[in-house]
């Protein structure tokens, strides 16, 4: 095996690695019984991250508008506390938030379909922190998900 060939199995991860050596980790969602395309599908990465970036813009608009009227370190704190509020609110209840409704995306729990109030305040929190949403699983689910019981599917 020359370099090139080391480096690409490593860029590429370890499921490409596992493919190679033929293990066969069926499509993201498989192990929960979801369909691999279309409606009830795991949400991709990408759209995951525009539902995220739509959420967090218009918590950060609402606090610089509301708070100050330049975004500084305290608005910033303001939008991290309308983003959490929003988010428990919206997810607890119809089961996505703005920018998910936006990017056809929702929260589901994987027992019972629905998203509680108690399950939308944990999966929050843990996504306040940063790190637990880091960290995903083969399926593609963040630890906070994970942790929550709960998966973010099509529409």
């Amino acid at each position: 095996m020359d370099k090139r060939e080391a480096i690409g199995s490593w860029l590429s991860g370890p499921r490409a690695a596992a493919e190679e050596a033929g293990v066969d980790f069926g499509y993201r969602g498989e192990q929960l019984g979801l369909p691999q395309e279309g409606p009830g599908s795991i949400a991709r990465p990408g759209r995951r991250l525009g539902a995220l970036a739509v959420d967090w813009g218009m918590s950060a608009l609402i606090a610089s508008q509301l708070i100050t009227q330049s975004y500084d370190q305290a608005s910033s704190n303001w939008a991290l506390l309308i983003f959490f509020v929003m988010s428990v609110l919206t997810l607890g209840t119809i089961g996505f938030t703005p920018g998910k409704r936006l990017f056809g995306l929702r929260v589901v729990a994987l027992d019972s379909g629905t998203v509680n109030p108690l399950r939308a305040l944990l999966r929050t929190v843990l996504l306040c922190l940063a790190l637990p949403a880091l960290i995903w699983d083969r399926d593609g689910r963040g630890l906070h998900d994970r942790l929550a019981r709960t998966v973010e599917v099509r529409i």
